[in-house]
């Protein structure tokens, strides 16, 4: 099937001439193993990207801005409707094997992984009047899980494509995919994320996204590392972030915290002058990493709209300049590079000083701690002529995926 020609040219558009042949073996691997567990037929394929988070670390909660693009990693699935309540989910890279009746929900499963996620994903389609009908989905993956690529915004914007071609004529837009996610993290995983990682994988390419209205206002650009002479180096540091909600909630929190100093519920609404003109009074009332994070969240935004103008003026040394400012504040000021309940163990730091250790010498490139943070990967952005090196140097110490 996917060595015809319509079929190859569409896997060449998404994936690039390169990976024509891998891309054909993974979705040929894909359709058989559908039909192993569900039966031939006929059978249709969705595929969600991971993301890269370039600009607006831990921003979009506060309804700040960010600057996102989507990954060369995605999800995909082979699926179909059977007609009945049944929702049967088969994740092949997390050996799990899945069964949800939508009449009979368990809606106290909380915090339960997988099933949890899909039960509140189903959830908030009801809750926003869509309809959720029975389908067989055989799902497979290369982006990496529990570490800062959005494995999980990937997975759930894929449920959400195969829910909105099913049994919505595919009338959603990518806002409605994204909050429902968000819900689902948020009620169901207790996880007080916000809507970066869910608009990003549902958009794909790259996006300027301003989250301070009710409806994000959302900017596509053009921008490729790969024209700049650069490629993206994403460092997995050896330990996931799967087990740190605590830690990234915690980031929001205070975030809200601090605004509610100044009689607002989230950053976005408070004038960073009045911030600074009641800063003892919010270093009093919300403490002081409160305050780190909101100069950070500031800052941040600023960072966003230099970058975007730079972008579209074609001041990319500007652009790149901002990816070391954003992780110099994400560390310094955010404070998202280790766990604070475990102080030994700081994966991302070492990493990171690895990394400028190797660009002070080089002499070029950038990096920065990349997505939630406290654990997971960071990104480097070096030029092509230094990458072959570069993971040479950190291989002995993160290992090579």
């Amino acid at each position: 099937m996917f060595q015809k020609e319509q079929a190859a040219e569409l896997l060449k558009k998404v994936y690039g001439e390169e990976n024509l042949q891998a891309q054909q073996e993974r979705y040929e691997h894909l359709q058989r193993e559908f039909f192993k567990a569900f039966g031939e037929g006929e059978v249709d394929f969705f595929t969600s990207p991971g993301r890269t988070e370039i600009l607006g670390n831990h921003t979009d909660h506060n309804h700040g801005k960010v600057l996102t693009g989507s990954i060369a990693m995605d999800t995909v699935a082979a699926a179909r409707k059977n007609g009945t309540s049944l929702v049967h989910v088969i994740s092949e890279n997390y050996n799990q094997s899945l069964t949800i009746d939508l009449e009979q929900m368990d809606t106290s499963c909380k915090n339960k992984g997988t099933q949890s996620l899909l039960i509140g994903i189903f959830e908030g389609f009801q809750k926003r009047g869509f309809q959720v009908e029975g389908f067989d989905a055989y799902v497979t993956t290369d982006v990496i899980g529990a570490a800062g690529v959005s494995s999980s915004a990937s997975f759930e914007m894929l449920i959400c494509a195969i829910v909105d071609y099913f049994s919505n004529q595919g009338k959603m837009d990518y806002v409605d995919y994204a909050k429902i996610g968000q819900y689902a993290e948020n009620e169901y995983w207790s996880k007080q994320s916000g809507l970066l990682d869910q608009m990003a994988c549902a958009i794909g390419g790259v996006v300027n996204i301003d989250f301070k209205n009710e409806t994000p206002a959302i900017e596509k650009l053009e921008l490729s590392y790969d024209e700049l002479g650069y490629d993206l180096i994403i460092v997995n540091t050896g330990k996931g972030h799967a087990d740190l909600s605590a830690e990234y909630s915690a980031v929001p929190v205070e975030m809200k915290r601090a605004a509610k100093v100044l009689g607002k519920e989230v950053l976005a609404d408070v004038d960073e002058k009045e911030f600074l003109a009641h800063l003892n009074e919010v270093r009093k009332e919300a403490g002081d990493r409160a305050v780190m994070r909101a100069l950070h969240f500031f800052e941040e935004n600023k960072r966003v709209d230099l970058a975007v103008k730079s972008i579209k003026e074609g001041d990319y040394t500007t652009f790149l300049e901002c990816i070391t400012k954003t992780g110099n504040s994400s560390w310094k000021w955010l404070q998202n590079c280790f766990n604070t309940q475990d102080e030994t163990e700081q994966s991302v730091p070492v990493a990171l000083a690895l990394t400028e250790l190797f660009i002070e010498q080089a002499g070029r490139g950038y990096c920065r701690v990349h997505g939630g943070g406290f654990a997971g990967v960071i990104a480097a952005v070096l030029p092509k002529d230094l990458t072959e090196d570069y993971v040479t140097v950190m291989t002995p110490y993160m290992g090579r995926e």
